[in-house]
């Protein structure tokens, strides 16, 4: 008769995901929409290949959409740099807030790295944090604006 021993193993709910080490100068700068809040790192070493890591994923792995994708990209595409090194930290927030987040941080260290490519961004509307987010349950309604339905019978 063989006795095997059954030991309980931890089941971790919200493992924090394993960003990649990589050596270097990098710059860092935060984005935020809603309640999604991205911290992004540009490598700025002469890097020879394009990638953009979030919580240890490519970008097109974790934002499966591709309209999530354009926007993760887009302010590589408008200032037409084909070298690049990201790697992005995202918390909270639904799968677009952390596309938008990611697209603010990106944007604001490309400008802290390059202040000239700060007009054409902010003409973009890149470098705007959207302050737009969901508002408060109020008391006596029963969402934010919607009021209790009156029945007469």
């Amino acid at each position: 008769m063989v006795i095997k021993k059954v030991t309980k193993e931890k089941v971790v709910k919200h493992a924090k995901p394993e960003i990649p080490v990589v050596a270097g100068r990098y710059i860092e700068a935060v984005g935020r929409r809603k309640t999604a809040v991205a911290r992004v790192r540009i490598f700025s070493e002469a890097v020879k290949k394009q990638e953009i890591l979030v919580n240890g994923k490519q970008y097109r792995d974790y934002f499966p959409i591709l309209k999530q994708q354009l926007i993760v990209a887009a302010p590589f595409k408008a200032l037409s740099m084909e070298h690049y090194y990201v790697v992005a930290k995202v918390i909270g927030g639904g799968v677009s807030a952390q596309a938008e987040a990611v697209r603010l941080g990106i944007s604001r260290t490309l400008v802290s790295e390059n202040p000239e490519s700060r007009a054409r961004l902010k003409a973009l509307g890149f470098l705007k944090r959207d302050p737009r987010a969901v508002e408060r349950k109020h008391p006596g309604l029963r969402k934010a604006r919607r009021p209790q339905q009156w029945r007469k019978r």
